[in-house]
């Protein structure tokens, strides 16, 4: 229906142009937009506002022109200016309810569009250091950064998930030692214990593995434990190895699967970092000072400059990220984004300025960042703190555990990622209507219990796809609020990868759920008139095909009976 008015707004300046009014050398392309108020319609457009200074007459005055040369059309029941010179819709409920047509016509492909046109888009999220288990941070970052690979590949993305593994480094190093002293029979209490050790119990998990011989594999690379309490080289392969394993098993609880894992450490086995600082050397944007080496940032919109070699030779972490992303854009990634806790935040204009620095064709801005802000879990009314496996922070599997994958990803994605979240487990393991997961997943088994009473009392199988009735039946506010809602799904989808943001999704399913269920409780849809049931439940179907098709977007399951 958006199309329709944009098309009848069309001809109307079309005509402005051919007589005058507007002048024909200029292009005035309307913008539609759903109302956010039904008393002022199913749509609006401010194009008398944008158009009037070139018009030389008021916005509301053009607005009137405007109404005045609409073409007829039976879409259309009225059209109103309101305010300055906003021109709202009022579309004939015969026109909305087309849409479910539409929609079961394209099925599981409904509010899909090529508009990425196969373009390479690789996405970088979760990427923990390999040193414990994840914990409900990175929990966040999973579903939000899977959320927006799947949101991406229904625009005709073709997309990468890749996992960055910090493998190197000093928490690296002080994993080993934390695994070593538990070898050798050390506990967290002891006064020899590492001063930053990890102290969870899967530590000592690690070590027994370690002492057993056991063999693990991560993605391709297998590692044995050779038993040695004083190899501490052996430890840290093999207790990087065991927890990567067991950080990939979490991730695969919660559907997350990774095309790409990329290991910091080959960047310095494979010359990467060594090259990159070369190429800032002989690009004149590095110096020493106080036994350090430097790079200008602040020629690239930094505050200052930063240390990119300390004085003992080691670099600081930003450099090898620089390095990371220049074999990014050397894959051919011309779309990069990466999902991240706002802690990362100081880093990305560091990042930046680095690539800029090494004068590679990337462009400023490069690349893209979504950063997620800290998250807060609750058990009646108080803060979750510990883990009994990690020791010092929930993990991903406790949230899962505790309320399973769904709920766990919903409640993760549902808020704006620059928003801190509060994860009620209470909330997530109910079954009530104030439960938004529960509240979504049970309009769509509503709907299939409909339809099996439907096939049980009435003999009738309705199939996912099938259209039967009248739809001009539906002439009630309700459905035509209804199909309103099913027409903006396209434009959800749209919105919410140009925004980067999957909750704009989570919401969208709420307020469909909550009209589906007011309707089911008003309205009687096994009803005797045989063309006005069959008209409701092809309206029935639309709304279960988009509530599945919003489901998937996010990973969640869309059951058929709770």
């Amino acid at each position: 229906m958006k199309d329709t008015v944009t098309e009848l707004l069309g001809a109307a300046l079309a005509a402005l142009q051919s007589e005058g009014t507007l002048p024909a050398d200029q292009t005035f392309t309307p913008q539609v937009g759903n109302t956010k108020d039904k008393s002022h319609g199913d749509y609006a457009c401010n194009i008398a506002l944008v158009a009037s200074k070139a018009a030389g007459c008021p916005p509301r005055k053009l607005a009137e022109t405007l109404v005045a040369n609409l073409p007829e059309s039976p879409a259309v029941a009225k059209v109103e200016i309101a305010g300055p010179g906003f021109i709202n819709f009022f579309m004939t409920a015969e026109s909305a309810v087309g849409i479910a047509e539409e929609i079961l016509s394209q099925g599981k492909a409904f509010g899909r569009n090529n508009d990425g046109q196969g373009k390479k888009v690789q996405v970088e999220f979760v990427s923990a250091n390999p040193t414990g288990p994840l914990h409900v941070g990175h929990g966040r970052g999973a579903a939000i950064g899977d959320c927006l690979c799947r949101l991406l590949e229904a625009s005709g993305y073709d997309v990468t998930r890749e996992f960055y593994y910090n493998d190197a480094g000093a928490q690296i190093d002080n994993l080993a030692r934390s695994v070593q002293a538990r070898v050798k029979g050390l506990g967290p209490d002891d006064a020899s214990w590492p001063g930053d050790g990890y102290r969870g119990e899967y530590i000592r998990d690690v070590a027994e593995a370690y002492l057993k011989g056991e063999t693990v594999a991560a993605d391709d690379r297998k590692v044995t434990a050779t038993g040695d309490p004083e190899d501490l080289n052996a430890i840290r392969d093999f207790a990087v190895a065991y927890l990567r394993r067991e950080q990939d098993l979490d991730l695969r609880a919660f559907g997350v699967e990774f095309d790409v894992y990329f290991l910091e450490s080959s960047l310095y086995l494979e010359g990467k970092v060594e090259a990159t600082v070369r190429r800032l050397q002989e690009n004149g944007y590095t110096y020493e000072q106080d036994g350090a080496m430097w790079l200008r940032t602040t020629e690239f919109g930094d505050d200052k400059d930063r240390v990119m070699r300390k004085k003992d030779g080691g670099y600081t972490y930003f450099l090898p990220d620089v390095a990371y992303h220049l074999d990014k854009w050397q894959r051919g990634f011309g779309t990069v984004i990466n999902e991240q806790g706002a802690d990362h935040h100081s880093t990305v204009t560091r990042v930046r300025a680095g690539l800029q620095a090494l004068r590679a064709g990337i462009p400023e801005g490069w690349p893209d960042y979504v950063l997620h802000q800290m998250v807060m879990v609750t058990r009646s009314g108080q803060e979750v703190k510990l883990s009994k496996r990690a020791g010092s922070y929930v993990t991903v599997r406790d949230l899962i555990d505790e309320v399973g994958r769904d709920a766990t990803r919903f409640f993760l994605a549902a808020r704006r990622v620059d928003s801190q979240l509060t994860f009620d487990i209470d909330l997530a393991r109910s079954q009530t209507n104030e439960n938004p997961v529960y509240y979504i997943q049970y309009a769509h088994a509503r709907i299939c219990s409909v339809l099996r009473k439907l096939a049980e009392e009435h003999g009738i199988v309705r199939e996912y796809n099938e259209v039967a009735g009248d739809l001009a039946r539906l002439t009630l506010d309700e459905e035509k609020e209804l199909a309103n809602q099913l027409a903006r799904y396209p434009d959800l989808l749209r919105n919410a990868v140009a925004q980067r943001e999957p909750h704009h999704l989570t919401h969208y399913l709420r307020d469909l759920a909550g009209q589906l269920h007011t309707y089911y409780n008003a309205h009687k849809v096994l009803v005797d008139d045989a063309e006005l049931r069959d008209a409701r439940v092809t309206l029935y179907l639309a709304v279960r095909q988009v509530i599945a098709n919003g489901l998937d977007l996010l990973g969640i399951s869309a059951p058929e009976e709770m």
